[in-house]
């Protein structure tokens, strides 16, 4: 069983903003004790600073973009990846050209209490999307429903794990 999703994190949001769209998940994880309550601060900040935008069309053109926003290790309580559908795109600057902007429809949220795991959380879900079948994905990227989401990522987010 994969311990980076649960289901009880995967989120479906109608917000328009950015912002919206973190202060609604940054509640719940609140509540859940899974993040400080420095982090939705820090995660604008950092969303700010460096834009975690992924263009996603060298990989499939009929991919929807996402983002991965995340903060420091110090404001969450555990390590985990938050799914969050987008009911309507919501605008991101690109985390490789950040002057520039892009239309997102999903996001992965990292929540990750050790530093040193960053980098290969960001490419472990850089490895599922180049992996994991583009029509299969197309279809994941339409679901609205926090279950399918969730199974989904169950039955086809696989990685190794380095002991």
């Amino acid at each position: 069983m994969n311990h980076l999703f649960a289901e009880d994190t995967v989120y479906v949001s109608n917000k328009q903003t950015q912002a919206d769209v973190f202060k609604e998940v940054y509640t719940d994880l609140l509540k859940k004790n899974l993040v400080t309550e420095a982090f939705l601060e820090h995660l604008l900040e950092r969303e700010q600073n460096y834009p975690t935008g992924l263009d996603l069309s060298p990989v499939s053109d009929r991919l929807p973009n996402i983002a991965i926003p995340h903060t420091e290790t110090s404001f969450v309580k555990t390590s985990r990846i938050i799914p969050i559908k987008l009911q309507q795109p919501i605008t991101f600057h690109n985390m490789i050209k950040p002057d520039t902007t892009i239309s997102v429809s999903f996001l992965f949220m990292i929540l990750n209490e050790n530093s040193e795991s960053q980098a290969g959380l960001l490419a472990q879900i850089m490895d599922f999307i180049n992996a994991t079948d583009k029509e299969a994905l197309r279809t994941f990227f339409d679901l609205e429903d926090t279950t399918a989401i969730y199974q989904f990522l169950k039955q086809h987010y696989h990685i190794e794990t380095s002991a």
